[in-house]
């Protein structure tokens, strides 16, 4: 069953951000774009890298008017203790989210439940709250932060220009496609 168009879960979590302890909810996320990240655990070794990656983007992520949450089902503890062990990790400005129960994670369906961690999901949050992108990779493959991005300022553009539709590769910028009314029947 697809995810896309679902409403995020009303929630509240505890979250790791610039050197505190925060609550973060649901109505935080509302208002603006959102890239829910999940990953399987902290001290591991591929997440440190895909966080990294995220870290290195995150100015221009912030800069289209989307924040980025990441989330394992480690507890804000565990976040901080690796922020501060790993000078990998210390790059990270955005919000860290401990979502120890797995209820954020099952609310999407990204629970791996005989392990008590997350899959890698990825999932794009409109202001909305509703998911307009998602993908699920298997715990041994990275992903990649500046696809993560084109497809962000994709989606924003479609969002505003509803009759227009972005070919593959698309970047801002470039041209897009207007779908007439014979290739739409055909789709």
């Amino acid at each position: 069953m697809s995810l896309i168009g679902k409403e995020i879960v009303d929630f509240k979590v505890q979250a790791y951000v610039n050197k505190e302890f925060k609550t973060i909810g649901k109505a935080d996320v509302l208002g603006k774009w959102s890239v829910i990240f999940f990953y399987p655990a902290d001290f591991t070794f591929v997440c440190p890298t895909e966080l990294e990656d995220l870290a290195n983007k995150y100015e221009d992520f912030k800069q289209a008017g989307c924040e980025i949450y990441s989330v394992s089902c480690d507890t804000h503890f565990v976040h901080k203790a690796w922020h501060d062990t790993s000078k990998t990790i210390q790059k990270i400005q955005y919000p860290m989210l401990a979502d120890p129960t797995g209820m954020l994670a099952r609310s999407f369906d990204v629970m791996i439940e005989s392990d008590g961690m997350a899959e890698r999901g990825t999932f794009i949050v409109n202001p909305e709250g509703k998911i307009v992108s998602y993908e699920v990779l298997a715990g041994n493959v990275g992903r990649n932060a500046e696809e993560l991005f084109r497809r962000l300022q994709a989606l924003q553009f479609v969002a505003a220009h509803g009759d227009e539709v972005c070919p593959a590769k698309w970047k801002k910028g470039e041209e897009t496609l207007k779908p007439s009314i014979d290739l739409v029947g055909k789709i």
